[in-house]
């Protein structure tokens, strides 16, 4: 029985490199996997009344560190995805709008302008959003707020303008964030709006994660009693 269900969630959709070794295929074939996966997840967080879904999809510290081969192929499958006709008609059929948070100039410029595209395409719905974090790290997004208030010499600092000075500044507060593989930590994912989110760690690695699996954290989560300091 679901009492409440959280306006917005954050997923960490960890495990997809070890899911490939699992099965004994190539990263790049497990990552496809898991893409698709990032759009039923979006579809089942719409059935169940979710209204905001917020997707790490690849961060800042992933383009510093993954090979250039696995960001290349990282790459071509979003410029893939973004061209993708099927799942842009899903996210018509969803009446959902698609958002990229994140550092776009550390992108390659056609994945970019194809990014672009589906936003503009979609700018039109209110109803569901889906946020891709693409080139997104949390302490970069501290920092970021930090320098360009400085840079603009903002003297008054209060909690709503520096959350306009956020690169995430588009992202709701975060009720519930979802982490796959069994991973028990946060890994710096939206440090501001995720203050007082309830955390939820699956074992599942993300291409194995079912609605059921999320049918469990959101029963889970309507269990809980959120107080926010009280």
């Amino acid at each position: 029985m679901l009492d409440k269900i959280p306006n917005s969630i954050g997923l960490i959709p960890d495990g997809n490199r070890r899911w490939a070794r699992k099965h004994n295929i190539q990263f790049f074939e497990a990552y496809k996997v898991g893409v698709k996966k990032v759009v039923d997840f979006s579809e089942w967080c719409s059935s169940f009344g979710v209204k905001h879904l917020a997707v790490w999809a690849l961060s800042t510290e992933n383009i510093k560190n993954r090979t250039r081969r696995e960001l290349l192929d990282l790459f071509t499958l979003y410029y893939n995805v973004a061209n993708d006709r099927d799942i842009i008609n899903r996210l018509h059929n969803n009446k959902t709008r698609f958002i990229v948070v994140g550092h776009k100039d550390l992108l390659p410029k056609r994945l970019v302008e194809a990014l672009n595209n589906v936003e503009r395409e979609t700018k039109r719905y209110k109803d569901r959003f889906l946020y891709m974090m693409l080139g997104y790290g949390g302490r970069d997004d501290i920092l970021f707020a930090v320098k360009n208030m400085i840079k603009d010499k903002i003297n008054k600092i209060n909690e709503h303008s520096f959350r306009r000075y956020l690169i995430s500044s588009v992202l709701p507060d975060i009720d519930l964030i979802i982490r796959t593989s069994g991973e028990k930590r946060l890994s710096g994912f939206i440090p501001w709006q995720g203050g007082y989110s309830e955390l939820y760690f699956s074992n599942k690695l993300w291409p194995d994660f079912s609605k059921s699996d999320l049918e469990k954290a959101l029963i889970d989560y309507s269990e809980r009693d959120r107080r926010f300091g009280k």
